[in-house]
């Protein structure tokens, strides 16, 4: 059918380009803006500059916590809240410093564990 690295998606609200999606346990990366009630392709796994969490210092290869509230990417050691994704979905391609406002992150296509 394809080789499942872009699911498309149903967009609840209106999402943007290159912005983080969770599907499920499941992140990924919208590839176009989508309109809210609209189908857009989101892709499920490789390396996107997105948004992290500013204070967080995250070392190359580490799994990564997404802050579902801040819709941002935080370090290992954050404690997860309600409708954050912890795990294997998304790691670190790339050391993040204190002073970092994006990170690249290769989205595995693995699903994490939804809080």
């Amino acid at each position: 059918v394809q080789d499942g690295q872009v699911i498309d998606y149903l967009a609840g609200g209106t999402i943007t380009s290159n912005q983080v999606v969770a599907i499920g346990n499941v992140l990924g990366v919208a590839l176009t803006n989508i309109a809210s009630g609209k189908t857009g392709s989101v892709a499920l796994s490789g390396v996107f500059t997105v948004p992290k969490v500013t204070a967080a210092v995250i070392a190359q290869g580490d799994a990564l916590t997404w802050d579902a509230s801040a819709a941002k990417f935080d370090d290992k050691a954050a404690t997860p809240a309600t409708g954050d994704i912890t795990g294997a979905a998304a790691v670190a391609f790339e050391a993040g410093t204190s002073s970092m406002t994006t990170l690249k992150v290769r989205f595995t296509g693995v699903p994490g564990t939804l809080t």
